[in-house]
């Protein structure tokens, strides 16, 4: 099922067509996962899920290598970009179409790791608030 809405469309499509076929959506695989991870948090006591709960703020918040490593990658080629020109564009090669595509793919790569990662970073943090609150009602 190919949809460019996002994951939140296509889980929304996911449990549409477990509903449709008459199935539980307990059996889902990502219903499995979530309640997984709640049990999980559920066993932990209040300050150690506090604890981690500002570990998540931080990996939510991005610092972390890949920010780095996509923002200083074109410093770095441009500081070498003379010597690089004349390495990639040496005698009419094509190893400047090979650079290229690994750079970009590299880079990609990069950026859609970082928000995955923010996105389950924000995905426990809710889990953990959650908990936290009905702990506290």
């Amino acid at each position: 099922m190919f949809s460019l809405r996002g994951d939140a469309h296509k889980v929304f499509l996911r449990l549409k067509n477990t509903i449709d076929d008459g199935e539980s959506i307990h059996q889902m695989k990502e219903y499995r996962e979530i309640q997984a991870i709640q049990d999980l948090y559920r066993t932990l006591d209040s300050p150690t899920l506090q604890l981690i709960y500002y570990r998540m703020i931080k990996e939510n918040s991005g610092t972390g290598i890949i920010p780095i490593f996509v923002s200083s990658a074109p410093w770095l080629l441009l500081l070498f970009s003379k010597q690089l020109s004349e390495f990639l564009f040496n005698g009419g090669s094509r190893l400047w179409a090979v650079f290229s595509i690994v750079y970009l793919a590299l880079m990609a790569l990069s950026v859609i790791i970082h928000f995955r990662e923010k996105a389950w970073a924000a995905f426990h943090m809710e889990i953990i608030q959650t908990i936290l609150t009905e702990r506290q009602k």
